[in-house]
């Protein structure tokens, strides 16, 4: 299967997100953990996948190019979403944030199909929690839920698109694949870190809730040992 075609699954998810939403939206609690877990399986697939690719290939002038780039990238995002203020500005602002997720995911597959598979797997728990929260704030504005679902599915398919423009990088030189790896992890610290993390801890934890993200960490090991 190619990266496209991979790309289904999480489109699947943040649609299936959003009308677990509409029909019941979730505790708090629970929102919570599932980001921890989340969160911890995104920083595995980065770190067991995208991280040693971009040091066997070792290219220190491209990695650390890239890397800028991608923090760069990633800080204009969240400016971008502190001043987004009405449905518009947020819609817009997470639509950019999925775009850049299709394009990490197709820049694993650069990494390698396990790689691309495993990112699949953590970016699909991204985006179904990412459909959960989109599609309560919408309701706040759009009234009727087929419209809700609609613009959710929208944004999905940014994914695939996503993806798709990453495609003609295989075609490049092994120093720019490098510089584009490093902003695809770069991007998944990022998603770790300032978003999962941090919405995650909005809710007050507990240790079960803690022990997600190493749950989430270990499962992705474990799944990775198993292919």
């Amino acid at each position: 299967m190619s990266a496209l075609a991979y790309t289904i699954i999480p489109v699947a998810a943040v649609i299936v997100g959003a009308i677990v939403s509409l029909l019941r939206t979730p505790g708090a609690r629970f929102i919570s953990a599932m980001q921890h877990l989340a969160a911890g399986v995104v920083f595995a697939a980065a770190a067991t996948e995208i991280l040693p690719q971009i040091k066997h290939d070792a290219a220190p002038v491209a990695t650390l190019v890239g890397g800028t780039v991608g923090v760069a990238t990633m800080l204009l995002l969240k400016a971008l979403e502190e001043r987004a203020t009405g449905s518009l500005a947020m819609i817009g602002a997470v639509a950019i944030d999925i775009l850049v997720d299709g394009l990490v995911l197709g820049l694993a597959f650069l990494a390698g199909e396990k790689a691309g598979i495993l990112l699949t797997i953590a970016l699909t728990l991204e985006v179904l929690f990412l459909g959960l929260t989109l599609t309560s704030d919408l309701r706040k504005s759009l009234r009727a839920a087929w419209k809700v679902v609609a613009v959710v599915a929208a944004i999905g398919l940014l994914l695939p698109l996503g993806a798709v423009l990453a495609t003609p990088v295989a075609t490049l030189s092994q120093p720019i694949i490098v510089a584009f790896l490093s902003f695809g992890l770069m991007a998944l610290l990022y998603l770790v870190t300032e978003e999962l993390l941090v919405d995650a801890h909005e809710c007050p934890d507990s240790p079960l809730v803690t022990g997600m993200f190493f749950a989430g960490f270990l499962g992705l090991l474990i799944f990775e040992e198993l292919m």
